[in-house]
């Protein structure tokens, strides 16, 4: 079992997908958050849910609820995980990024360095800020960021002392943003 907790983020507001994507069904789930965390539980002792709210989740699970804003942008999620997690470190995974494996969070884990401030997945596409590591050397940025409105996770990293980690295989960073790649996506589980 990983160490480090695992934060799933599912407090967007899939404008894209025309409806809460973190509460579609998923395989042989009700919702793909369940999904999610049923199958990153195999994999971290520790899996926390960061959402807006929890109510709309009927599942048992531990939750972090972002820091009151109007906005729908993961700073608001990573403000309150540093709040609530007393740790150096963070593996962080979006609730629409089901293919992500055990390989390439083993990657991610053996390539994150001390005295780096994250450690994110970069595919020929770009860099994917929703799936990486992140450290408590960035709890005052995330803050500062949060009170400016500014919710550039790309424009961060790359002034940070961020490791970028390679990845070939665009396929398992497939992010469920419109319905037909949700479709898509449902046919491959």
């Amino acid at each position: 079992m990983i160490d480090i907790p695992c934060v799933i983020f599912a407090g967007g507001k899939s404008s894209r997908m025309g409806e809460d994507k973190s509460l579609l069904p998923f395989g042989d789930f009700a919702t793909l958050t369940q999904f999610q965390y049923h199958r990153l539980k195999k994999l971290f002792k520790n899996v926390y849910i960061s959402c807006k709210n929890s109510d709309k989740f009927d599942f048992e699970a531990e939750f972090i609820e972002d820091v009151e804003t109007k906005e729908y942008a993961p700073t608001a999620g990573f403000v309150a995980t540093f709040e609530k997690l007393d740790c150096e470190k963070f593996f962080v995974l979006s609730v629409d990024s089901p293919f992500v494996d055990e390989s390439v969070i083993a990657k991610l884990l053996s390539c994150d360095k001390k005295g780096s401030d994250a450690t994110i997945a970069k595919t020929p596409f770009g860099m994917q800020p929703m799936c990486g590591i992140y450290h408590k050397s960035l709890e005052k940025d995330f803050k500062k960021m949060l009170e400016n409105d500014n919710h550039k996770l790309g424009y961060l990293l790359k002034n940070s002392k961020t490791e970028f980690i390679a990845f070939n295989d665009d396929k398992v960073f497939l992010n469920l943003n419109y319905p037909a790649e949700y479709q898509e996506a449902s046919r491959l589980v």
